[in-house]
This record gives structure tokens, sequence and C-alpha cells, in this order.
């Protein structure tokens, strides 16, 4: 009897760990996702994506010819191919420099209050504090202080015309629209 009630705290013990470990994977907080913080280094990547593919798209940098060369990117996906997050670097080239932003691709990422990639704006907007929304010719993007993050809403979902720099508010965006990104700031 008393073998059997201490493997069934053996094994309560090892799922609880387990669950909770799972959660963190895809937990975002500030300065946080998964299990990049800001003082992970882009050479920690590798390790801590080792059962994952990571797809290196480096610019030339300050080395190169070509001024207008985006920020380097390091594409993480799974083995099935399912495209889980870029990570941008603060200094390019740079194995040891730690991260500047991660955009989300995967659903499973999701902040303390349920804002996953699928919420709409009706969530996003219950749950955290937009502090700012700037109006570019293709999106609004809301700025969240409580995540360091950026969510941006094609202009489409709030029914503008696209290329017009027609300034958006709260209200004028509608409950169910939805994001076109989200980025995780660690600067």
């Amino acid at each position: 009897m008393k073998k059997t009630v201490l493997l069934a705290f053996v094994f309560t013990v090892c799922v609880v760990f387990s669950s909770c470990n799972n959660n963190n994977k895809f937990q975002i907080v500030k300065g946080k996702v998964g299990h990049l913080t800001q003082k992970t280094t882009i050479k920690e990547l590798e390790t801590i994506f080792k059962n994952d593919s990571i797809v290196k798209n480096l610019s030339e940098g300050s080395l190169g010819s070509n001024y207008f060369q985006d920020d380097d990117e390091y594409q993480i996906y799974e083995k099935g191919g399912k495209h889980l997050l870029t990570v941008v670097p603060q200094d390019q080239l740079d194995t040891l420099s730690t991260i500047k932003s991660v955009q989300i691709f995967d659903e499973r990422y999701e902040t303390q209050t349920g804002i996953t990639l699928n919420s709409t704006f009706s969530d996003i907007n219950l749950n955290n504090e937009i502090t700012k929304i700037e109006t570019s010719l293709n999106s609004a993007t809301l700025f969240i202080d409580d995540l360091n993050a950026t969510i941006a809403i094609d202009k489409e979902q709030l029914g503008l015309r696209q290329f017009t720099t027609q300034k958006v508010s709260l209200e004028q965006i509608p409950d169910l629209a939805k994001m076109k990104s989200f980025i995780v700031w660690f600067n």
C-alpha cells in the first residue's frame, strides 16, 4: 500500500514539473520568451533549440557595402517544419550579442493574460494597457509596455485603405481584428 502511494506521489510530482517546464517553454513575459531572456546570447540559441532547426539569415553588417541590408535573423523551426520564432540580435555578425527582439510565429506562445498569436483586438485591449498606437502605410502598431511588445494589425482588418497615413485610435479598431505580427523587444 505504501509503495503504491509513494509511486502515485512520484508520478504526480513528475507530471507537475513536466507541465510547468512545458508551460515555460511557451510563456511570454516582459524580457522573456520561452527560454530566451534578455541575457541570452545568439551563441546559446544552438543549445536552447538543440532539437529544432535554426535558419540563419545574416546581414553584411558594417563590413558590407549594402547599407540597406536588414538585421541578422535567426529563424527557429520545429523539426516538423513549423516556424516558431525569429530572433534578431542587438549586434550584427556577433554570436556573443544578446537579443534585440523576438517575433512570435507559433500560437502556443502565450502571455500571462492569455494573449496568443490568435488573439483578437478585444482580447488584447481587455487584458493589457495599450500605451500608444503608430500608423504606417499598411498597419496600425499597438505598443504594450507591460510586455515591452508591439502588435501590428493590418489596415485591411481596420476597414481602412492601405497606403494611407490616416491616424488610428483605439475606438476605430474592431473587436475581432486579428494581429498581423507580435514582437517582444528585449531592449
